[in-house]
């Protein structure tokens, strides 16, 4: 099956086959008639299933006809990060070579003269993180009365950002005769909310169940000790010994343990860069790209590249931390095993994070495998019950208490130790003087007055 069937414009396949793409991904398949019908879409589908030219690709067919005016943007796309608008622009730049499109970034960290002068010469396409959307808009620079068609991306993590009130007022702004596309990996009951509000009549393109991980990852857990710098060995070695090793992305969940985990990869001569939300916008793209380019080995960032980041062959997701929600992981170790390529996934876990592993496994309806026992382990069996006690803390508990039951009840009682005098154990009472009249008094060992 190609892509000849979807009902793509001419152009628009010349600019597939240029890039070498024979055949689409089931949500591509299954979206892009859809939106080539002008139908509203609701999207679902794990991370790694090619969501991005799911619209990208129709989009630019539709935008063949009509213009952009000024300051008046046609399409708008709604992206949670600079580095996934970013790279949605990438993808219009490979796949529009045969359009002669405006296509506009308005993201943080960039220059608002440099953004405003691209809008003043009209916009075909306008990408855009939310916040900075907002600030042209309060400026004066930017109408978006003319917005044919709203895309929203990557909505789970819009929410998990806190941007969900700045998507319902962009939604206010934008004409209530429009096309929109609406996009998620998961669907917990805030987005479905959203999704209601948004679209009208959508047909949904769900190619698997919200919260799965993909088949091509394989995905193992290894016991640490509770300290930082016993999980940074413990990183290290694995690093060194893993198999049909290329690349790695490893996660941590918070900034300052980005920058220290970097810093220690480096000291101990691993070739590494770094990224999270903390650095400026040249230094983050600058990060990215020596890590495409394999020029850096080993990415260490926080959650900030969990989603939607299309670096293509990741041989290794590392989990430094296990993130604090369980939503975090599939989207973690979705930057591995994309496009049909096989990918390992490995998940560092403290005793403190047993329960963060409990979470994970309910939501991915999946056992997670340990490939180093628990400490404490003897031997397979006792990993597997460690193992089985991670997921359930309380089940070693219940299990004592379950056998204290069955016992009979004169079975478990201790026999009751004699009390002891610890002050006569310390010092033995001496034996009675009775005989030599010592316990007396002294007044009645007294010598009598005689008789006159």
């Amino acid at each position: 099956m190609s892509f000849s069937h979807l009902g793509l414009s001419e152009k628009v396949l010349a600019a597939i086959e240029a890039a070498g793409y024979k055949t689409p991904t089931p949500i591509q398949d299954q979206a892009i008639p859809r939106v080539l019908e002008r139908r509203d879409v609701l999207g679902i589908a794990q991370t790694g299933t090619g969501k991005t030219a799911a619209f990208v690709l129709p989009m630019l067919t539709l935008l063949e006809q009509g213009r952009a005016r000024a300051r008046m943007p046609r399409t708008l796309i709604l992206e949670p990060t600079r580095e996934l608008a970013a790279q949605v622009a990438d993808h219009f730049e490979k796949y529009g070579r045969n359009h002669k499109l405006n296509v506009a970034l308005l993201i943080g960290g960039v220059s608002f003269d440099d953004q405003d002068a691209k809008l003043i010469r009209g916009v075909d396409v306008l990408i855009a993180t939310p916040g900075r959307l907002l600030d042209h808009f309060e400026r004066g620079r930017l109408l978006l009365s003319g917005v044919e068609l709203l895309v929203i991306d990557e909505a789970d993590r819009m929410l998990d950002m806190g941007f969900i009130p700045d998507i319902e007022r962009i939604g206010r702004l934008v004409p209530f005769m429009r096309q929109t596309l609406f996009f998620t990996a998961t669907m917990p009951p805030e987005i479905q909310r959203i999704a209601d509000s948004f679209l009208h009549n959508p047909v949904r393109v769900e190619v698997a169940r919200p919260a799965t991980t993909a088949s091509t990852i394989a995905q193992f857990l290894v016991a640490t000790g509770r300290e930082a710098h016993e999980k940074r060995e413990r990183l290290r070695r694995l690093i060194r010994e893993a198999d049909n090793f290329k690349n790695a992305i490893i996660f941590c969940n918070r900034k300052r343990d980005v920058a220290l985990l970097h810093r220690s990869l480096v000291r101990h001569k691993f070739n590494a860069v770094a990224l999270h939300g903390d650095m400026d916008q040249p230094a983050r793209m600058a990060a990215l790209e020596a890590f495409r380019k394999g020029e850096a080995k080993l990415l260490v960032a926080s959650d900030v590249a969990a989603r939607g980041l299309d670096i293509p062959d990741v041989s290794h997701v590392f989990n430094f931390d296990v993130p604090s929600h369980a939503d975090d992981y599939v989207h973690r170790i979705g930057r591995t095993g994309r496009a049909g390529r096989s990918g390992t996934a490995i998940t560092l876990v403290a005793p403190s994070e047993r329960k963060q592993v409990e979470a994970i496994e309910r939501l991915i309806g999946l056992t997670i495998p340990w490939i180093e026992a628990p400490a404490g382990a003897t031997g397979p069996e006792q990993a597997a019950r460690e193992a089985s006690g991670a997921q359930n803390p309380r089940s070693g508990r219940a299990r004592a208490g379950e056998a204290r039951r069955r016992e009979p009840r004169a079975s478990r009682r201790q026999p009751r130790e004699p009390a002891r005098d610890h002050a006569r154990a310390r010092a033995p009472r001496e034996p009675h003087a009775e005989r030599d009249g010592t316990h007396l008094p002294a007044f009645l060992l007294r010598p009598l007055p005689a008789k006159v």
